[in-house]
């Protein structure tokens, strides 16, 4: 018989409640409130940057074509070398093309002091082409954003390239 009562036992003692159970109830419920209002935060920034990057590519291009087209002279040994460049701003924002046009004469001022100050051996190269495209939106990004208080513009393109 005392095999049958142990097993009886053992059963009653699992049928009483431990207390450490609603303990371990409400920290598990702590947590999940906690996790679930952390993702919530979460999400509701995470879309609000999404919504406004998207909005920002909705909009549309705005182009301003700085005419007339650059024409400076190159550094090559002996050689007089020239060198055309036909510049295009594209922006998002109506305001930055507003600003680049109002100090287009300092825009150009810097341009040409970069376009001036090339090796005709780097211009000649595309990869030349590129770096001089980066540095002279990056002066463009500084003249502006010191007036507009960000970048403003978003691209800057050649639109032609004539090396004589």
């Amino acid at each position: 018989m005392s095999d049958d009562e142990a097993p009886e036992v053992v059963e009653d003692e699992e049928l009483v409640p431990s207390r450490r159970s609603p303990l371990l109830i409400g920290i598990v419920a702590v947590l999940l409130v906690a996790l679930a209002g952390g993702g919530y935060y979460w999400q509701s920034h995470r879309a609000g940057s999404d919504k406004q990057a998207k909005a920002e590519a909705n909009k549309p291009e705005i182009f301003l074509a700085m005419d007339p087209a650059f024409v400076v002279t190159l550094r090559d040994g002996d050689a007089l070398r020239y060198l055309q460049v036909g510049v295009t701003l594209m922006a998002h924002d109506q305001q930055a093309i507003t600003v680049a046009k109002d100090v287009d004469p300092i825009l150009r001022d810097g341009l040409v002091s970069l376009f001036s100050s090339q090796k005709f051996e780097t211009v000649s190269e595309t990869a030349g082409r590129e770096k001089l495209q980066a540095d002279a939106l990056a002066e463009v990004r500084k003249v502006v954003g010191k007036r507009l208080g960000r970048p403003g513009i978003d691209a800057l393109y050649f639109t032609s390239f004539v090396i004589q």
